[in-house]
């Protein structure tokens, strides 16, 4: 691709300008749309949006044009939740949870996470990045330039690391962006069931450590549940991660009103992901300690459940939702945004607008990244899709659809649809 290019002949070019912050109430739903709009762009980077007209007024014999063909073109999706090293699938309890099997049996039984984590143990580092580079097409396909990708299907010192090696060497060999977070948490693995706290002690004694002396996470996640791992513990393993330089995300209220979304404003974690369970008092606490909201609409989907997070609440609240896909083996097996998009206006009533504020500039927000990635502004890399449709509303409208035309990545074309 030459250094400089333009996009021109888009039916909407969707920004996302706005404040340098994450959006919230009302500003969710403002999309910084420019009708006929265009983009220049030089090497990685954008340097300059607006209409047709201006944009090829300025464009030089050495730019390369890039016709959308009178269609959609926004940043791309920042899935800010996602499992996306793992080997195996679970297929099998699929077929059980819909003959009747909850996730809660199958795992009592040696499933769920446990039987991804012994495939996962099994599995070589160039597997698990074979595994992964089929993936991160998937995430490509839909539209999606940026992911979070946590371990925690290794549960043990060495697999847990060989996890995160594989999301560095995936970042390095992919063309998605990957923003790595240590997972250690996700379970007691079976070995350690008889003595639960010889395992929170080798996650904060051993693994935090190891992986912060590699650099190979920005953020610490645990599970923090009754049944997983409790507020006390949660806190502890946290803790230490902070002590360690990362960053803090929390998986909340999942299964249960079980005070994750209360530890998370306490500690100040970065964010609080699920969120089925939290209450007016959990959401009034997240509000208070500005922690970021994840909501992931196809994990309750994919279960089964009816249980959506109270999304409307959570705006009305003032909190700048984020949206992710919580792509992995078990209870969400989809790395498709705009089901996601689909989801959030049927099941939680946001609008398509609130949607993809979400599912961009605010997750890119919860990343760290709000300054690079997430709208089409100058000086922000040039991560766009072009995407075959004339209204983005259709993004979530028409839901099961690979939208995507053409995926870019820092300037370069990374997917093209067939």
């Amino acid at each position: 691709m030459a250094e400089n290019f333009a996009v021109t002949n888009c039916s909407q070019l969707v920004t996302l300008a706005g404040p340098n912050r994450p959006r919230v109430g009302r500003e969710l739903r403002e999309l910084a749309i420019i009708e006929d709009g265009a983009l220049l762009g030089r090497g990685k980077s954008i340097e300059k949006v607006g209409s047709r007209k201006e944009i090829e007024a300025v464009i030089t014999a050495d730019c390369e044009v890039i016709d959308a063909g009178g269609r959609v073109v926004m940043p791309g999706f920042v899935d800010a939740h996602t499992h996306p090293v793992f080997a195996g699938t679970r297929a099998a309890e699929f077929e059980a949870r819909a003959s009747g099997a909850t996730y809660q049996q199958i795992a009592a039984k040696g499933g769920g996470i446990q039987s991804t984590v012994r495939a996962t143990r099994a599995a070589t580092l160039d597997g698990l990045v074979k595994a992964g580079e089929r993936y991160a097409n998937w995430f490509l396909r839909n539209g999606t330039t940026t992911v979070e990708a946590k371990s925690g299907y290794g549960l043990s010192v060495e697999d847990e690391l060989k996890i995160l090696r594989a999301i560095r060497k995936l970042n390095h060999e992919t063309p998605l962006h990957y923003v790595p977070t240590f997972l250690g948490a996700h379970e007691i693995p079976e070995e350690y069931r008889a003595r639960r706290e010889q395992y929170v002690s080798l996650v904060i004694e051993e693994m935090l450590p190891r992986v912060a002396e590699d650099k190979l996470a920005e953020y610490c996640d645990v599970f923090c549940e009754e049944k997983v791992f409790t507020t006390d513990e949660s806190w502890r393993i946290l803790s230490a991660a902070r002590c360690h330089g990362m960053g803090l995300r929390i998986h909340a209220d999942q299964l249960s009103l079980s005070g994750g979304a209360t530890l998370a404003a306490e500690l100040g974690t970065v964010t609080a992901d699920h969120l089925e369970h939290t209450d007016g008092a959990g959401i009034t606490a997240l509000k208070s300690a500005g922690v970021q909201p994840v909501l992931l609409p196809a994990s309750v989907y994919a279960l089964g459940s009816t249980r959506y997070p109270a999304a409307r609440a959570i705006i009305d609240a003032g909190l700048a939702l984020v949206l992710a896909t919580d792509f992995n083996p078990g209870s969400s097996p989809t790395a498709s945004m705009p089901t996601v998009l689909s989801l959030a206006s049927t099941q939680m009533k946001m609008t398509p607008a609130e949607s993809i504020t979400a599912a961009t500039i605010n997750a890119a927000y919860s990343l760290g990244r709000g300054d690079q990635i997430g709208s089409l502004e100058p000086g922000k890399l040039a991560d766009f899709v072009i995407h075959d449709c004339e209204d983005y509303r259709e993004l979530a409208y028409f839901f099961g659809i690979e939208h995507a035309w053409k995926v870019y990545v820092g300037g370069r074309l990374r997917y093209s649809h067939p």
